[in-house]
């Protein structure tokens, strides 16, 4: 998918909500038994629930990997359930050089079939070239997360700067704005201003609104440029806003909630 096709179905929509895949056995709604065989049944409700209402869906592949085989057959479920209309993002933060990061490449783009992948930036360029050169496929670069481990090392002063503002800076010179996205956690919404005055055009991919306390509200008006350039995910606020039957019908009360905040700036 495009640059030009992505922000289309943004202002279509009225809507940059990213719809995070996250499914925890542990945490599945009561008609779900706890083995591997409910992933993809409980995600594909949560997909008819929540279509209409997002352009993207975050599938963090941890929680199908985990399951091996069975759980990878899962996962290729999900992703082929989702309609090509939709922005598909892997989250699956990989990152290392030459032939393996090509071949994870490979992977997420020809064999998956999605649209972007999360990469982990640690080991430089030659870990994050390899994903550029597949056309109309997208690289979204680890820049400042909103877990509280982050303070560890992204925001380490380094010649004056913070070594995010570092990531941004070096990482921003390999690619462009067309295929290249930044998360940036939502918790950091007092730092969004600070990341556009590096990255002015390039997508944010946006974690941690909901459960881990960021609002829609700080996000929009911190990081939304002309043609919105950020994609909000919001996981566990719909897919556990109930764990009884009806569900999928809490999931979708959730996605209308967060998408009806995002029309007023839309």
């Amino acid at each position: 998918m495009t640059r030009t096709e992505l922000i289309q179905k943004i202002f279509e929509r009225k809507s940059c909500l990213c719809v995070g895949l996250d499914p925890d056995l542990e945490k599945l709604p009561v008609q779900f038994d706890r083995r591997s065989a409910s992933l993809f049944p409980f995600v594909k409700e949560i997909i008819d629930a929540t279509k209409d209402l997002c352009v993207a869906y975050k599938i963090n592949t941890a929680f199908f990997e985990a399951y091996g085989s069975a759980g990878w057959k899962a996962l290729e479920a999900c992703i082929k359930y989702i309609p090509s209309s939709h922005f598909i993002i892997a989250d699956a933060k990989r990152g290392d050089i030459g032939n393996t990061s090509s071949r994870y490449a490979k992977a997420f783009f020809e064999t998956l079939q999605c649209n972007a992948v999360t990469i982990a930036p640690y080991m430089g360029r030659d870990s994050i070239e390899p994903f550029l050169q597949f056309d109309d496929k997208w690289s979204i670069v680890l820049a400042l997360t909103s877990n509280e481990g982050s303070n560890d090392f992204q925001q380490k002063i380094i010649g004056g700067k913070p070594l995010w503002k570092l990531v941004l800076e070096e990482t921003s010179k390999y690619s462009t704005p067309q295929n290249m996205m930044y998360v940036v956690g939502a918790t950091r919404a007092s730092l969004i201003k600070e990341v556009r005055k590096i990255v002015p055009e390039h997508f944010l991919l946006i974690p941690g609104v909901g459960a881990q306390g960021g609002t829609v509200k700080e996000v929009m008006e911190n990081g939304m440029i002309k043609d919105c350039g950020l994609l909000i995910n919001v996981s566990r606020g719909i897919l556990y806003a109930s764990n009884e039957k009806d569900f999928s019908e809490h999931a979708r009360n959730a996605a209308i909630k967060y998408q009806t905040e995002m029309k007023d700036y839309l």
